[in-house]
């Protein structure tokens, strides 16, 4: 019998897992069924087997198997993942996974936890659209603010000269364009050899938030992270207030540590305090390694919003984690935008009208590098930004499910909710920050664009997968902050390739779906090293300068 028995039992043990290869998790509740009481399940199938109905009681396992298979979702072998917490830089975890790995980044910039997120949502499709969650390689890339010897050298011999000479900054624009500008300003400074005073923001036109500096972010978190490279004050001492600053006006553009020594050293020195407006993207791209790493300490590092934002940025962030991984989406649909790109919304005649006699309102405030002034040469070129249907389409080619949470970062768009229709239509979980707070508790926000935008910024830097329908400053921080914290996957559309391929009626679904994948496989958010192309900024693309890697070479 023992022959038979060792049989019997193999025969038991092939007719479960040979239908559960691809099913780790359903090995996990059939294997419990199966070996909870060896012993005894084969002494009972050896009687079944002398009374003559082994071949019955097996056909009714087999069909209990099937049924188990169909009916029982898939199932995690660990403790419940919601008490887990999902980290940027962490590898996401396929449901189809029965054992958990979570593996985490180490960065001291921004919190960076998500909560409760359980893999990716569930689809009618099944595994099909797991690659769209998938994350790229990092190839080993991780933050390396490591300065040259030099650097502290001469910071401790600048120590003196910086009590007697005072750099302000006068920074403009929106939050994310401010950044840049106050990181500029922190690299201006430390070549001049000057004190930093804490920067001022100015009131825009558009945005229009008369915040000051310490009301969006953590000013003394700011000090003590550039004590090593930048001394920063909060005023200018009582001997300095009754002196005449110089303020220069910067006209040169690409400037480089030279031209600023050559140009501002001496005049800085005699008058003792300078004050720098507009200089937005004045400072060369190509500054020396230390000045780079400077840059992305400032941005990554220094510029922490305030706690209470960051603990309102965090709760939105952990509401739209609570079903699964989100799509963080910027979206400049916006009136100012369409009028400032000369691009039509494409919402029929009636609205696409009154963005044309705005434009020709506001002469000269078209915005762009390139000589081109007819919309549609514009909309060929890839200038525009992708409307609603566009994005639509493209989230589908890429493989995004139609339960695809998405979170939406800007204002309100042009067109109000028929701008947003297609996109809503084809996926309906679509929520901005509005949806997602509690009643009441954004109320005293509502005329602070900054400190809204500091929320999106957040929300979109927590998410498992981040796309801009379009250029501009957020999606290049958020470019190169999720970058540095571990290279989360950000989608770049190719937008002037899109537009072609939407414009071809005889492309059919699939096959649109397939190119469109394809045209974007090196635009996920994989290392791109910022020195393959002169003008990168630091601040996108912060390798190699302020990550380094032993792996292999990036994508140029």
């Amino acid at each position: 019998m023992k022959p038979r028995r060792s049989k019997i039992l193999d025969f038991f043990h092939h007719s479960f897992t040979s239908r559960n290869h691809d099913h780790p998790s359903n090995n996990c509740i059939l294997m419990k069924t199966t070996l909870r009481h060896p012993i005894s399940t084969s002494l009972a199938l050896i009687k079944l087997h002398k009374s003559g109905y082994l071949l019955l009681f097996l056909a009714i396992l087999s069909s209990l198997g099937v049924f188990l298979i169909g009916l029982s979702p898939i199932l995690h072998c660990t403790s419940s993942s919601s008490d887990r917490e999902f980290e940027i830089g962490a590898k996401l975890v396929s449901p189809a996974q029965c054992n958990s790995t979570t593996t985490t980044t180490s960065s001291t910039s921004t919190s960076t936890s998500i909560s409760n997120v359980n893999g990716v949502p569930s689809d009618e499709h099944g595994d099909e659209f797991d690659d769209f969650w998938e994350q790229p390689d990092s190839l080993g890339y991780a933050p390396c603010l490591n300065f040259s010897e030099d650097w502290r050298r001469l910071m401790n011999k600048n120590s003196t000269g910086s009590r007697n000479r005072f750099l302000i900054a006068v920074v403009s624009g929106g939050l994310n364009q401010q950044k840049n500008q106050i990181a500029d300003a922190a690299v201006m400074a430390r070549v001049l050899g000057a004190s930093l005073v804490v920067p001022v923001l100015a009131v825009d036109s558009v945005w229009g938030d008369e915040s000051e500096f310490s009301d969006i972010f953590d000013d003394r978190h700011f000090k003590n992270t550039l004590r090593d490279d930048v001394r920063v004050v909060s005023s200018l001492p009582v001997k300095y207030l009754r002196k005449r600053p110089w303020s220069p006006v910067i006209e040169a553009a690409n400037i480089d540590e030279q031209w600023l020594r050559s140009h501002y050293m001496e005049p800085l020195r005699k008058s003792g305090v300078m004050i720098v407006r507009a200089f937005d993207s004045k400072l060369s791209k190509d500054l020396s390694p230390d000045l780079q790493k400077l840059r992305c300490k400032v941005v990554f590092k220094a510029l922490k919003f305030r706690d209470w934002i960051e603990e309102v940025g965090d709760k939105l962030a952990k509401r739209m984690a609570s079903g699964g991984p989100y799509l963080g989406l910027h979206l400049r649909l916006e009136k100012d935008v369409w009028v400032r790109t000369g691009c039509s919304p494409g919402l029929g005649p009636r609205l696409d009208s009154q963005i044309d006699s705005e434009r020709a309102s506001r002469v000269g405030h078209l915005k762009s590098r390139f000589n081109i002034t007819s919309k549609h040469e514009r909309y060929l070129a890839g200038l525009c930004p992708l409307n609603a249907t566009h994005v639509a389409r493209l989230l589908k080619g890429l493989g995004a499910p139609n339960n695809t949470r998405i979170y939406w970062a800007g204002g309100v768009p042009f067109g109000g909710e028929k701008a947003l229709g297609p996109l809503k239509s084809m996926f309906p979980n679509l929520y901005n920050k509005w949806d997602l707070a509690k009643e009441g508790e954004l109320d005293s926000m509502k005329k602070r664009s900054s400190v809204l935008a500091a929320i999106d910024y957040l929300v979109c830097l927590k998410s498992h997968v981040f796309m801009a329908n379009h250029g501009g400053n957020m999606n290049r921080a958020l470019q190169g902050h999720r970058a540095f914290l571990g290279h989360r996957k950000h989608i770049s559309p190719k937008k002037k390739q899109l537009v072609h391929l939407f414009m071809n009626a005889t492309v059919r679904e699939k096959e649109m779906e397939s190119t469109i994948r394809t045209m974007h496989l090196g635009s996920m958010g994989s290392p791109v090293l910022r020195i393959m192309n002169s003008g990168r900024d630091v601040i996108a693309y912060p390798a190699p300068e302020c990550m380094c890697s032993s792996s292999t070479s990036p994508t140029k």
